[in-house]
């Protein structure tokens, strides 16, 4: 993959990249990259390894740009190798400024980020309505329009990789009526516009403070009320039913600046499409984290419920539903599916070290038996020279004298996009320990110098990881004879 993507970089750019910092996914199968070219510009590489999907998300990225739609520039594509470059838009999206800002204030929704949502939400309207005039739908996969058998299949999701995994129990026949109600009550609603399909917060990046879609891969022709009650009934995200009831106001009145709204109409339909979206929510965190025991899904479940908690006590849908209602109660009364998870990785270590290669390893004191241990040998030699052959990593002179060596920026900055792509799995993933090593021959200058760059590096950028860092070799200083 990254010679592939190193490849289509050069003959895009002209150049090879400088360097690569491999990007943590969700989901998705798709692998991305960050890769900066020698003035510190970057772009996201991505490969993906379904076809059908790329061929739509670069037909419609092409499409949505050219109508001045807020969506990453293409910048280049291979599609027999299955890569592509795209702007990169920064590692912020609208999940986590919402989190960021939760933590600091202690609201359940932050005042500071309505305005944020409002600029999603004026935006929305534009992508359905000018973006559904722009894109060729021939490429929507694997469905050209979000019809009864589309929906058939999200309640499919829901049925077979959420209630049969969690073991609810259900009568087959009766929910399939309820599903078939359903769905003939919303295939009344006007399907004619484009549908993001996954419109939720992760799937919005920002960039000094303006909003910006990605992942639109799956996005076909139909109903308006889709996009908006998906972003606005996304689970962990748990807005609160008045920040909802003031956003889905605003998307109205925004989307009425584009085409005739039907209030009353509008929100009938909504309300299923909302029951819609939970339901394929929850088949896909059954899947991913029932099935494939991802915690970060799994930690969605209890939110989800809550969700649907909220629209039985608020009078639920103007169709009767009697055992989809049952099943909902069943949920709702389940102590193991409504427990919380701790959040994914909240305990992991990362344990730091440097040694020397004259006595070998370290022992991995987390137990795990994963990590890195980078070779510092091939960088330049502080401990050569008569100035510092007595001194550390830690002292302010060695560190200058290292940072002034060509060879040592590019070493730490590879090093340290490897480590943080394996935080981002291991949090994701729920593992407690990683150890990084540096060695070098004294243990005394490059590696210690490099344990403690990676140690500040990471502490920056996950403020709430353990990351403690030793030297195996400088706490026996001087050195052991």
């Amino acid at each position: 993959m990254l010679a592939d993507l190193a490849r289509l970089y050069e003959s895009t750019f002209g150049a090879a990249p400088v360097a690569e910092q491999p990007l943590a996914g969700d989901g998705s199968r798709r692998r991305m990259v960050r890769l900066a070219a020698a003035d510190g510009r970057t772009v996201i590489g991505v490969h993906g390894p379904d076809v059908l999907e790329n061929r739509a998300f670069l037909s419609y990225g092409a499409s949505l740009a050219a109508a001045g739609l807020p969506v990453p520039a293409i910048h280049g594509a291979d599609r027999e190798a299955g890569v592509y470059l795209v702007d990169d838009l920064g590692d912020t999206t609208l999940f986590d400024a919402l989190t960021t800002a939760r933590s600091a204030t202690g609201e359940a929704f932050p005042a500071a980020l309505l305005e944020t949502y409002r600029k999603v939400l004026s935006w929305l309207p534009r992508m359905q309505v000018e973006g559904g005039l722009a894109v060729d739908y021939d490429v929507a996969y694997p469905r050209r329009r979000y019809d009864a058998q589309a929906m058939q299949w999200d309640c499919n999701y829901f049925k077979y990789d959420f209630l049969k995994l969690a073991h609810v129990p259900f009568h087959e026949g009766h929910l399939e009526e309820d599903f078939q109600t359903l769905i003939t009550s919303l295939g009344e609603a006007a399907g004619e516009h484009f549908m993001h399909r996954d419109l939720q917060s992760r799937n919005v990046m920002l960039m000094a403070g303006e909003p910006w879609f990605i992942d639109f891969q799956g996005g076909l022709q139909g109903p308006l009320q889709y996009d908006v009650a998906k972003l606005l009934y996304e689970g962990k995200a748990a807005l609160p039913a008045d920040v909802r009831a003031t956003l889905l106001d605003h998307y109205l009145e925004a989307l009425a600046e584009h085409v005739p709204v039907q209030r009353e109409t509008f929100l009938a339909h909504f309300r299923g499409f909302v029951v819609l979206r939970i339901l394929q929510g929850l088949g896909a965190y059954g899947f991913l984290g029932l099935y494939g025991r991802k915690p970060q899904f799994l930690a969605r479940i209890p939110h989800a419920i809550r969700d649907l908690e909220d629209l039985l006590a608020d009078g639920f849908l103007p169709v009767a539903l009697p055992e989809l209602r049952a099943v909902f109660e069943r949920l709702i009364g389940s102590e193991t599916l409504r427990r919380e998870a701790p959040a994914p990785g909240a305990d992991l270590t990362v344990r730091i070290a440097s040694f020397s290669y004259k006595r070998g390893l370290p022992a991995d004191e987390g137990g795990h038996g994963g990590g890195f241990a980078f070779d510092c040998r091939a960088l330049p030699n502080p401990g050569r020279l008569a100035a510092y052959a007595g001194r550390t990593g830690l002292d302010e002179d060695v560190v200058t004298w290292l940072e002034t060596q060509a060879d040592v920026e590019p070493f730490f900055e590879r090093a340290c996009a490897l480590v943080e792509a394996q935080v981002e799995v291991y949090r994701a993933r729920g593992f407690d320990s990683l150890q990084v090593l540096f060695g070098c021959t004294g243990g005394q200058h490059r590696s210690v110098y490099m344990a403690e760059r990676l140690g500040a590096a990471l502490r920056a950028r996950y403020p709430d990881l353990t990351c403690p860092v030793v030297h195996a070799e400088t706490l026996h200083w001087p050195p052991r004879s």
